[in-house]
Formats: structure tokens, C-alpha cells, sequence
């Protein structure tokens, strides 16, 4: 578990076969909360984050739902391009 800004460095230092896990991941535009050290769902799935951590941003949304099919779409369309 790491802040996805550094997933980068962690992915170097544990190799291919390890999972990263990455809280702090906000929707671009979101309100960051008490998160510091953010990234959006791209950001973090093209820094080779392998599970992103949700939470507040789909909870607190009027429509839960579509704030994490958005967020899904995001992190889909990172991986397609």
C-alpha cells in the first residue's frame, strides 16, 4: 500500500509479481478532502497502480452509482491508451 505518486518507485523495488495498492485517488475535479498526495483514477492506473482505494468521492456523490462507473471508465480508458 502506497500513495500512487509513488507507485512507480515501489513497482521497481518489488518487481512485476507484487500488488500496489493506492489510496487518496480522487476524480478530476474533486474536492482532495484531507488527501495531500492525490491522483485521479488515470493518473494511478498509468503509474502501474494495480487496485485503487475509493471512497469518499462515490459515498458522498449524489449518484454513487455513476461516480464509480465514471471512475471505472477513467481507469479503462487509461489502459486503452
Amino acid at each position: 500500500v502506497c500513495a500512487a505518486i509513488e507507485a512507480e518507485r515501489v513497482r521497481t523495488i518489488v518487481g512485476p509479481d507484487r500488488l500496489i495498492v493506492t489510496p487518496g485517488i480522487r476524480p478530476a475535479g474533486a474536492h482532495l478532502g484531507d488527501q495531500k498526495r492525490v491522483m485521479t483514477p488515470g493518473e494511478a492506473m498509468r503509474a502501474g497502480v494495480d487496485h485503487i482505494v475509493v471512497g469518499r468521492p462515490i459515498a458522498a456523490a449524489p449518484d454513487p452509482r455513476g461516480a464509480a462507473e465514471a471512475i471505472v471508465e477513467e481507469m479503462a480508458s487509461a489502459v486503452r491508451d
